[in-house]
């Protein structure tokens, strides 16, 4: 049968073994005989061959007779960019750019294009991976530990900005004094005059503020969680029980802040929620992001994120195993890997597992264990825990796989977090500093020694997936994405109302923090 499409090609260097260069993919597509140019490069690699390079196929190519001219790998055919279909943004997320159909030829028709192959100025560090440091055993010295942690990290980002007592001192004050406190959200609940209480606690005890409902910042209630921290700021009531609400704040990005750029054009695709093993996942529309990544509108894509959930898992939710196309966890694993051999070899990949991966539940989540590692080995793939930090010439980009999402969306309002459009529910995240502020809540969440999931440094891109639904936007200069799904809707989202956006791939342009998402399906 005729190869059809660079994935075909990935696909049967991969079923000898070998991984392959973009360029090389590329050469091999645009032969006279694809067939034969692919079977000469196999009978030519030798014993210790683990790559197929462009220079192994060139010399292959050379070597050939042929009876017609080699087509000239610059190509002068039409790309996809030139006949690509325009679909808007799914979820109308804060950016203007829109995407565009890449999957519209194979590379044999559409344009391909020569690599330089240096990559000596790629550049990609990892950090707050949880991998090999959990350390929690459950026992109450580790929630107070974690917890302490989390009230000393975020404290500080708010102390700097009021003038804050311990709740011992505030105690102490004379009635009708300004105090300022900077606590965790111990409750939060209404009077039956429709004002809001809301106790806070520090390290010395908890303290109750009262938020009138006729103010501005009784809006801001409606964002709180519990165990969030915040400062307030007020008037002791006239018996000093009670702490009258003037001001709220939260540890938040900086309206200020500058993101870093990388220093030449680069770009990275983000995607997550691939689902492999599931009867939904969509097979074709993956071939055809990995066709459009050898061609020459792909070109500057150099690194590709997974934000979780690789495989579809088994027992994750009621009768899944009717849905499920490989019901051997192992098994799913094996076919992701031989799906992400598809991916050029020349991309730098890294993962995060997600809630359907086969990694503990609670968060934070290390990354996969050795055997899991060993079977997911395509093209020396990074794996890291969830969430980590990943900083790519310079870019850092949080990646959090985005369970509590969930949660966001179920507490709050609908205009400040909602399915519809994920992004919001993301700055929620970023203005509380923390990925999953509420314990105790529906997301699983491990006690270690220290606090895994505030977000410490402001991330110039913030990465998640899970809801399934595609929106993305800025968050003072903080480029939040969800990055949607490849898998279409199951009968299980069918029955709790979930329409996911598959098959779509953001593109970040890591030089301006630009988007352009590539449609698929």
């Amino acid at each position: 049968m005729p190869l059809e499409g660079s994935a075909r090609i990935v696909g049967e260097l991969a079923s000898h073994g070998y991984n392959a260069e973009r360029e090389a993919v590329t050469l091999i597509a645009t032969a006279d005989d694809p067939t034969g140019t692919l079977r000469a490069v196999v009978d030519a690699a030798g014993p210790d061959t683990i790559v197929i390079t462009a220079e192994d196929v060139q010399t292959v190519r050379d070597a050939a007779p042929s009876s017609a001219p080699v087509p000239d790998p610059k190509g002068t055919a039409t790309t996809d960019a030139e006949t690509a279909d325009t679909d808007p943004s799914v979820s109308g997320g804060d950016s203007t750019d829109e995407p565009t159909n890449g999957a519209t030829a194979p590379v044999e028709t559409g344009g391909s294009f020569e690599r330089s192959g240096d990559r000596s100025h790629r550049s990609l560090d990892i950090a707050g991976d949880i991998t090999g440091q959990s350390t929690g055993t459950g026992e109450y010295k580790d929630f107070v530990k974690v917890f302490r942690d989390r009230y000393d990290k975020l404290s500080s980002k708010l102390r700097g900005r009021v003038n804050h007592r311990p709740t011992t001192a505030i105690e102490s004050m004379a009635p009708g004094s300004e105090v300022a406190i900077v606590g965790m959200v111990n409750d939060i609940r209404s009077t039956a005059s429709g004002h809001w209480l809301v106790e806070l606690e520090d390290t010395k005890g908890t303290f109750p503020c009262l938020v009138m409902k006729d103010r501005d910042i009784a809006e801001l209630v409606d964002e709180l969680l519990c165990d969030e921290v915040i400062a307030i700021e007020g008037t002791l009531s006239d018996d000093a029980g009670i702490v009258f609400v003037d001001a709220m704040h939260f540890p938040d990005v900086p309206r200020t802040y500058e993101p870093s750029y990388a220093d030449r054009h680069v770009q990275a695709a983000l995607i997550s929620d691939v689902h492999v093993g599931s009867q939904e996942f969509m097979h074709d529309e993956w071939d055809a992001f990995c066709d459009w990544l050898y061609t020459e509108e792909a070109e500057h894509v150099e690194y590709l994120l997974i934000a979780g959930d690789m495989v579809e898992g088994v027992g994750v939710y009621p009768n899944q195993d009717e849905e499920l196309d490989v019901v051997d966890i192992y098994e799913q694993y094996e076919t992701f890997n031989e799906k992400l051999k598809q991916v050029p070899g020349d991309l730098e990949i890294v993962m995060i597992p997600g809630n359907h991966d086969a990694v503990r539940l609670a968060e934070p989540q290390p990354g996969f264990d050795d055997e899991l590692r060993s079977i997911m080995s395509a093209h020396d793939a990074r794996i890291t825990g969830n969430p980590s930090t990943v900083t790519i010439e310079g870019v850092s980009v949080l990646m959090y796989h985005g369970v509590s999402l969930d949660e966001v969306i179920a507490e709050l309002p609908e205009d400040k977090a909602s399915y519809e459009e994920p992004h919001k529910a993301m700055y929620q995240l970023l203005k509380k500093r923390h990925v999953a502020p509420q314990y105790g809540g529906h997301t699983r969440l491990a006690p270690e020694e220290k606090d895994y999931l505030v977000i410490e440094d402001v991330p110039d891109i913030f990465h998640t997936g899970h809801v399934h639904k595609l929106g993305f936007g800025k968050y003072h200069n903080v480029l939040a994405i969800n990055s949607g799904c490849w898998q279409e809707q199951t009968d299980f989202q069918k029955s709790v109302n979930i329409n996911p956006d598959s098959g779509y791939a953001p593109i970040v342009d890591l030089d301006t923090l630009d988007v352009t998402v590539r449609k698929f399906s």
